[in-house]
């Protein structure tokens, strides 16, 4: 059988840490070639780089915020340009700030909806016009249970992630006209970085109402997450998928 992703040409957002790194190693394993957008660290980038390159596939890493609109398009128009185009994209990139909502800060929401929400605009918009033009494509949105859920998380992180559900929802119905389908990974609590910023009472707490008993290892999301944007999975779309462990609702 081959691979799940042979030849195809994958963008994440957020490629360096944690789930985004995690589904740049899975999806070239599986035959794709990776690109990614990372915010800060050039190590991790160029580590990120060099494991895509090992499994024999191509690797495009660039240093450009998921809120910057033109650096975005000029990305967009450098990887139709070297690589004919985009197949699959991961709107992965993600930020939270543990906050109670009375003392939440302009600046804290801002940031937070700002990197999430807006981001989906600036980073989606450039990728799915030419997804249009080529008549395929697949869109992956890491969403989270927090925007389902009444957990003890932010406020402005649970209603960035419920705006997610909202834009994977309305896209999947235009989309599905130009042969591009849209659908999202409700993540529950995966050893992250992400993660860690969650309150400790939660933490602790975790392993009691999941039935698993642990957080989620990235690579196990990012193995689903490669199947959902292949070809195989031809008639899921506008759906939201909880990974999450076996969470007590």
């Amino acid at each position: 059988m081959s691979l799940l992703l042979e030849g195809k040409r994958a963008f994440i957002s957020g490629g360096t840490r944690g789930l985004g790194a995690a589904m740049c190693e899975v999806f070239a394993r599986e035959g794709a070639d990776v690109a990614f957008s990372y915010n800060a660290r050039d190590d991790l980038a160029e580590a990120v780089a060099e494991k895509i390159r090992a499994h024999g596939r191509r690797a495009h890493a660039d240093k450009v915020s998921v809120t910057d609109r033109v650096g975005m398009k000029r990305l967009v128009r450098h990887l139709v340009e070297e690589w004919g185009g985009v197949d699959v994209l991961v709107n992965n990139a993600a930020v939270n700030k543990p906050d109670n909502f009375a003392t939440t800060t302009d600046r804290s929401w801002d940031d937070v909806i700002d990197t999430n929400v807006n981001s989906l605009f600036a980073v989606t918009k450039p990728i799915y016009k030419q997804m249009i033009r080529q008549r395929k494509g697949a869109i992956l949105n890491i969403t989270s249970v927090g925007a389902i859920r009444a957990l003890p998380t932010s406020v402005h992180y649970a209603t960035s992630k419920a705006a997610m559900i909202g834009f994977t929802k309305c896209l999947s119905r235009e989309a599905a006209n130009f042969g591009v389908s849209v659908n999202a990974i409700a993540a529950g609590i995966f050893d992250t970085d992400l993660a860690h910023t969650l309150p400790d009472r939660l933490i602790q707490m975790h392993e009691f109402w999941v039935s698993k008993g642990r957080m989620g290892r990235p690579e196990e999301l990012a193995e689903f997450a490669a199947f959902m944007v292949s070809d195989r999975n031809s008639f899921m779309n506008g759906e939201i998928v909880i990974i999450d462990g076996g969470a007590v609702t």
